[in-house]
């Protein structure tokens, strides 16, 4: 059924294609060469439509823009000239005889260089003479042509500074004077073997004077000018232009301002070339005037890195022009560098407080928050105007004629920041720090460009500086995304404001003041009659207001606004027609150019011409509104440095001199909340340095030499982001899981909590427009995470590899925390999965690997420290270090950044305080932290592991064992009451003496206490591996329908199915009942899963007992050895006197250890502890011997001996002097029976000898049920063996 075209018009209109991509970059760079709006595209060659007169002036304007094209190009290849010489190649002494060659390889080399400055040199020659003669052709005291025109002023001007920025580059450049000198050393070596040299000897002669003379293309244009005299007066109306241009803030973009500045300091020299010059000079404009301009401009920019001093130049100038040298009062201002140190101290207070943005970043803040306020709701307004479809009203008028305030007020803000940044830039240049050695890191010298540059700007200069580039390219990019909104009501307002003067004030005018001065009344109807557009006045004859059916005076035309804006010729030629009308056309009227000196024009008359003369300039820029977007928003010069470079002797600096970087260096060290969002701002400032290096300067090197920049520090930049994400999240995690009653007993736990910080908007950045490239920074920080996620895994793993066991709860711990800040950052960023990155690093991804790297760690802990050096203490159920136990040699914890602790230093003491709690034993906490890391898939190796360890120990003991045996005597009766504890003693000591077999003693206690404490172990895991599955059967239990029956059972709430395969199968009916379900099989499947899944938990819900597995497996193991530790008696009963079963053993030997440990100083108790009796009891119940150790353990017969003893001693009423000396024995006898018995009592509840019963274990780490089997040899093979699957 095919869609009707308006509904698919209507749903695509609800599409939208923006992204969620935040506005934190400025606008779009394109590389364009396209000529501004500003210039006239024909070359003003529709002037002479109006029939002004002004072809002489047109043709003279278009001459003069033609050479400030050129020199703008001479000055780009003057400025960006880099030595030849210092990558000339120096000849070994072995190659001397190619020394000819060589000259004439550089000569050719140098002379590709030196015809540009011939160039330079010739062009400047040609085109001084054309102003000089462009300026005495306006200078006849006849007038015979008409002009000049303001634009054609405007050009003067241009090309003056034009010529005097090659002046001063020429005078700066000392690699140009250098390389000449190679030239001209080369030549003379080359051109010996030449004919007919002269003319270049002559070309080189004037070539080096152009070079060695300071100023020389303003004394050729000096020279020039005054060929012929008369030319005082267009140099006087340029200096009454640009003085009032200042005054008045005539100029709208900064760059024309800084024009008007370079400029004047040169015209007031050129114009008073004699007394009487000068008079007239401070006739027209008062010296106070001048004064205070250089005054308040002490530093004025020239170049990206050199700047222009308008008291340096006159005095510079006033060795050339010696009537000017007698201007003491110009002359007596001092420049920058001038200053003494004390007067420097005071000149801030005049100077640095306008300069230095720190100083007014307040104020610029406010200008920037009203200013997006008022915008924004214009923008509201005009959107809601565009929605109206209605008649043209006042309040059309109104709203549009608001915009257009609005973009004029933002250009004029635009203008006035970014001039800031220039001038302070300016004055950093001319005022290096002068303590820069205190603040570098390392010893050694400093660069120039260092001083300028990287050392001369305070951490709040920075911020201030931040906040101003943000300022800037946020208003810019601001008006650039409205362009095609706002142009129609720009292009509107004015037209409305060209017809509303033309039409009703020039009318009016025509009317009243000028209406019997025909000459003027002339003027003023040409400017009607070029400007007007009558085609607008077609308002219907009802509709017109009642007010103009009044009197003439009180008659107003009305027009309906049009988007068709004045051409660059119309606004040329209105204000060379409203300067007409003011000045008479006199250069040598007295006064300003709107001074009412001698003029018949009332004041308010001429306000109103003032007035629309300068809107009509304005005009032009906001008409050119892209390209002016573009200048007011320019950075590009904060990262030249190319006459640095030069002094400096160096090729580039390093990427910590630049201005760019310094100011994302800030951003990111400061970790200022409120400058984070603008990190991505002052890469911008790349992006217009490329475009100028492309653009403006021609020169690809210098693209390149910003390419290279860019790459290393957008690297840096992702890298050190990363690493702030990372660490706040880190810290947001560790605080976050920090306990809250210990927060709560803290007075400062505000210390511990994370101020938010929004990094959301980087995250969104998927489209990051760097010199022509879209790079997805959202991404590249993905990346960065996963790698950084990783590396933290691999520091924990490596430093719980340089620790002891008891460092796997702070490793649980540090895992958790580092879990949790994945989860938080997997919210706003799409990184691998935890789960993956952890198998990563434990080397645990094959499908078929049961081990791990953790659990491979623990073990090796286990087998060569755990169990060798630790001992039990039963009372605490925990395993301490043996104190006596030399610590086992372990590799350096690896050291690392606070982020791959806990983030910050703070909260890393808060969780190593919790750590140091477990760092001293190993108990269940730490079993706990184990089965959390090894999980159900390693788990069960490690128990494997741990099992076969007991196996392994058995074997090793048997030999050991067999040796006691044999120094056992072939007797030993019953110990005797008579001889009492002390002759029990005797006959033990002189009949247990092991004779030669003493030595094994150790080694056999060592190896049944290893058993006896991962028979232990396995008692604290089963615990813990309890709770866990109980808590997991809670959680499952509701949606498996389990209940508690009467007798504690588990029973089915209801028949038949589960809840979950009910839910499932529900929905899955309903779903596919509706007739709008596309994929029914998809519901089916799910249904089929979760009925799976019920029988797969079910099936897992009777779990079997490690420690019960375990004693399984030990009694199986032991049943190899049951007929030699374990014998049956040749007679048939107990054998008493001569028995060598494993009890015998091991009361001996417990009887030996009881004795040691009651010597002072003893420290076998401190070697063994409690595991031994673990370890000896569990042996002795498997094999069935528990009751004939009790009845005839050593230690128990000398207790019955001291019992009898004592009863008899009371009854005879004696002192049992005899037992005092062996109460510590006694004591110690006592305890090991308790412990003895606790351990049987607990054997014979979990494996009772008339029903053993074993618990397989899956190598998933889930249980089986109970599997029974007979004690018998053949019981170990039914046991899951290692490797194989349950």
């Amino acid at each position: 059924m095919a869609v009707p075209v308006e509904e698919a018009i209507a749903a695509l209109s609800t599409f939208s294609l923006e992204d969620e991509q935040p506005e934190v970059q400025g606008p779009a760079v394109m590389v364009s060469a396209e000529r501004a709006a500003t210039d006239s595209p024909i070359e003003y060659s529709d002037v002479a439509a109006y029939r002004l007169s002004l072809s002489e002036d047109t043709k003279a304007l278009n001459q003069l823009n033609t050479l400030i094209q050129e020199g703008k190009e001479m000055a780009s290849i003057l400025y960006t000239y880099r030595s030849c010489v210092k990558a000339l190649p120096q000849l070994p002494e072995s190659m001397k005889h190619s020394q000819s060659d060589l000259y004439l390889e550089t000569y050719q080399v140098l002379d590709l260089e030196m015809s540009r400055l011939r160039e330079i040199q010739r062009w400047q020659s040609s085109a001084s003479a054309k102003l000089a003669a462009d300026m005495q052709r306006f200078s006849r005291p006849e007038r015979r042509i008409n002009g000049p025109t303001v634009t054609h002023l405007w050009s003067m001007l241009k090309l003056l500074d034009v010529l005097v920025q090659l002046d001063h580059l020429k005078n700066a450049k000392a690699s140009i004077p250098n390389d000449f000198s190679w030239y001209k050393r080369t030549f003379t070596q080359v051109s010996a073997q030449w004919q007919d040299t002269d003319t270049m000897r002559e070309e080189l002669d004037d070539l080096q004077i152009f070079l060695s003379t300071r100023w020389a293309i303003l004394l050729n244009l000096h020279v020039e000018m005054f060929r012929v005299n008369n030319v005082e007066d267009i140099l006087q109306v340029l200096i009454v232009f640009i003085v009032e241009s200042l005054e008045l803030d005539f100029a709208l973009l900064f760059p024309e301002r800084y024009i008007l500045l370079r400029v004047l300091p040169v015209l007031v020299v050129l114009a008073t070339p004699s007394e009487k010059d000068t008079e007239a000079l401070y006739k027209r404009v008062k010296l106070n005037r001048l004064i205070n301009i250089f005054k308040n401009d002490p530093v004025i920019p020239a170049f990206p890195d050199l700047h222009l001093s308008p008291a340096a130049i006159l005095k510079e100038l006033s060795v050339y022009f010696q009537k000017f040298s007698s201007q003491t009062r110009l002359l007596t201002l001092p420049a920058p560098h001038e200053l003494p140190p004390r007067e420097a101290l005071e000149y801030p207070l005049l100077f640095v407080l306008h300069y230095l943005i720190v100083n007014h970043i307040g104020a610029l803040r406010a200008e920037h928050d009203d200013f997006a306020i008022r915008f924004a709701s214009s923008m509201n307004q005009l959107l809601l105007l565009k929605s109206n479809d209605g008649a043209y009203t006042e309040w059309c008028r109104e709203v549009k004629g608001n915009m257009y305030d609005m973009v004029v007020e933002g250009f004029q803000l635009l203008s006035r920041w970014t001039a800031r940044i220039w001038e302070q830039c300016a004055w950093k240049f001319s005022r290096p720090c002068r303590d820069a050695g205190e603040t570098q890191e390392a010893s050694g010298s400093y660069s120039d460009y260092e001083k300028v540059v990287r050392y001369n700007y305070t951490a709040e200069e920075r911020k201030a500086l931040v906040e101003l580039v943000g300022y800037i390219k946020s208003v810019g990019s601001m008006l650039q995304r409205c362009d095609t909104l706002v142009a129609d009501a720009l292009w509107e307002t004015i037209h409305a404001e060209v017809q509303d003067f033309v039409q009703n004030t020039l009318a009016t005018m025509l009317r009243t003041t000028f209406r019997k001065k025909k000459d003027l009344s002339r003027i003023l109807s040409d400017m009607r009659t070029l400007s007007a557009d009558w085609m607008a006045n077609t308002r219907p004859e009802h509709e017109m207001p009642s007010s103009q059916h009044g009197g003439d005076e009180s008659r107003a035309n009305f027009f309906y606004p049009r988007p068709v804006a004045p051409t660059a010729a119309q606004v040329h030629c209105l204000q060379f027609l409203i300067y007409e009308v003011v000045s008479g056309g006199n250069l040598r009227r007295p006064g300003g150019f709107f001074g009412n000196n001698g003029s018949e024009i009332p004041v308010n008359d001429l306000k109103q011409l003032e007035t629309f003369f300068y809107k009509l300039s304005f005009f032009l820029h906001i008409l050119d509104y892209s390209a002016s977007i573009g200048i007011l928003t320019d950075l590009g010069f904060m990262w030249f440095r190319e006459f640095y470079l030069e002094s400096s002797r160096v090729i580039q600096f390093p990427i910590e001199c630049s201005l760019p970087w310094m100011l994302v260096d800030y951003i990111l060290e400061a970790q200022n909340l409120g400058l984070l969002e603008s990190v991505l701002l002052p890469f911008d400032i790349y992006n217009d340095s490329a475009q100028q290096a492309l653009v403006v300067l021609r020169q690809r090197f210098l693209y390149d030499e910003i390419e290279a920049e860019v790459d290393h520090g957008f690297d840096i930049f992702v890298s050190r982001l990363s690493e702030s994400i990372f660490t706040y999240y880190k810290s947001w995690s560790a605080s976050e899981l920090l306990d809250p009653s210990f927060l709560f007993a803290l007075d400062n736990g505000e210390k511990f909590s994370i101020q938010p910080v929004r990094f959301t908007a980087l995250f969104k950045m998927t489209k990051v427009k760097i010199l022509g490239r879209t790079i997805n920074l959202r991404s590249l920080i993905a990346q960065r995470m996963n790698k950084i996620f990783r590396e933290n895994l691999e520091f924990l793993f490596d430093r719980f590899e340089s620790q002891e066991l008891c460092a796997v709860v702070e490793l649980d711990k540090l895992i958790d925390i580092l879990k949790h800040s994945h989860e938080l950052l997997s919210q706003d960023l799409s990184i691998d999965t935890f789960s993956l990155m952890l198998n990563e690093m434990q080397e645990n991804i094959s499908l078929v690997s049961f081990s791990s790297r953790l659990a491979a760690q623990i073990w090796s802990e286990m087998q060569s420290d755990f169990l060798p050096n630790f001992i039990l203490c039963n009372t605490t159920q925990r395993f301490v270090r043996s104190s006596k136990v030399p610590p086992t040699q372990k590799p350096s914890v690896p050291s690392a950044k606070p982020s791959f602790y806990c983030g910050t230093q703070d909260l890393n003491a808060a969780h190593q305080s919790f750590a140091r709690l477990h760092s001293g034993f190993f108990g269940i906490p730490h079993l706990f932290s184990i089965v959390k890391l090894l999980g159900s898939r390693s788990l069960p190796w490690l128990i494997r592991a741990l099992l076969d360890h007991i196996s392994n120990k058995i074997t090793i003991l048997e030999p050991m064992i067999s040796g006691l045996q044999e120094a056992l005597p072939k007797s030993i009766g019953l110990l005797s009451f008579d001889g009492g504890v002390t002759g029990c003693m005797r006959l033990i000591r002189e009949q247990l003496n092991w004779g030669t077999k003493s030595e094994l003693k150790s080694e056999v206690l060592q190896g049944i206490k290893e058993i006896g404490s991962v028979i232990y172990t396995m008692g604290l895991l089963d615990i813990v591996l309890r709770e866990v599955d109980t808590k997991r059967f809670m959680q499952t239990a509701p949606w498996l329908g389990l209940v508690p029956g009467a007798e504690g059972q588990i029973v089915n709430a209801q028949d038949g199915e589960s809840p979950l395969v009910n839910l499932l199968k529900s929905a899955t009916s309903a779903v596919v009942s509706s007739p709008g379900c596309l994929n029914p099989a998809a519901f089916y499947t799910m249904s089929k899963q979760a009925e799976a899944a019920d029988l797969l938990y079910k099936a897992n819900m009777n779990g079997g007992s490690v420690l019960e597995y375990t004693l399984a497996f030990t009694s199986a193991s032991l049943d190899k050895y049951c007929s030699k530790w374990s014998a049956p008696p040749k007679t048939g009963f107990i054998d008493i006197t001569t028995s060598k079963d494993f009890y015998r053993i091991y009361g001996g030997l417990q009887i030996g250890y009881l004795k040691d440990i009651t010597v002072p100083q003893s420290t076998q108790h401190e070697v063994l502890g409690d595991s031994i009796a673990w370890g000896g009891c569990t042996i002795i119940y498997l094999l069935g011997q528990q009751l004939h150790f009790e009845l005839f353990d050593f230690s128990y017969q000398v207790l019955n001996v001291s019992e009898v003893e004592t009863v008899s001693a009371s009854h005879s009423h004696r002192n049992p002097q005899t037992l005092q000396e062996w109460e510590g024995l006694l004591e110690g006898m006592k305890k090991a029976r308790r412990l003895n018995n606790h351990v049987f009592s607990m054997l014979k509840a979990r494996c009772p000898l008339e029903d053993k019963t074993a618990c397989a274990i899956k190598q998933s780490g889930a249980p089986l049920p109970r599997v029974r089997f007979e004690n018998t040899v053949s019981a170990f093979e039914t046991l899951p063996q290692k490797g194989t699957v349950g």
